[in-house]
């Protein structure tokens, strides 16, 4: 079954976007010689802007599931870029800690980074920026698991 480019659901719209943005990264990464993905990026960022998180608050603010946030901070701890630090007050909780090598790989790569934000904004208005928002938390509102039973 074929469809129009108007009747094609909007999860590929999403799942085509998304893929094209990462693609982006990637090349990014790349050209600058650095060993990163897009999701280790995610964690990198999450750290540098707010440092000493626990793993829960990064697979949170990440909108990933423990075992993947798990695997990824593995990753970056074996590059040297992150540690993990057990917590003062409770040891069961693990917080994962940016280090100076870390700090400098965001460092090299942040105006790279900004650059794509940018380019993905090429030819439209802050208006076309509020109205994709308010658009996408309306279908993430709309589809919340927390809300639903």
């Amino acid at each position: 079954m074929s469809f129009t480019s108007d009747e094609k659901p909007i999860g590929y719209f999403l799942v085509r976007t998304t893929r094209v943005v990462k693609l982006a990264f990637h090349h990014a990464f790349n050209q600058l010689g650095i060993d990163l993905t897009p999701e280790q990026w995610v964690i990198l960022e999450q750290l540098f802007h707010t440092n000493d998180l626990s793993q829960k608050d990064l697979a949170d603010d990440s909108f990933k599931n423990a075992p993947t946030i798990s695997r990824i901070i593995d990753v970056l701890c074996k590059k040297g870029w992150t540690e993990r630090i057990k917590g003062t007050k409770d040891k069961r909780v693990i917080h994962v800690h940016l280090t100076d090598e870390g700090r400098e790989i965001v460092k090299r790569v942040i105006d790279r980074v900004e650059y794509i934000r940018a380019k993905g904004w090429d030819n439209l208005s802050k208006s076309d920026y509020k109205t994709l928002l308010r658009i996408l938390n309306q279908i993430f509102d709309n589809y919340n698991i927390d809300d639903h039973e």
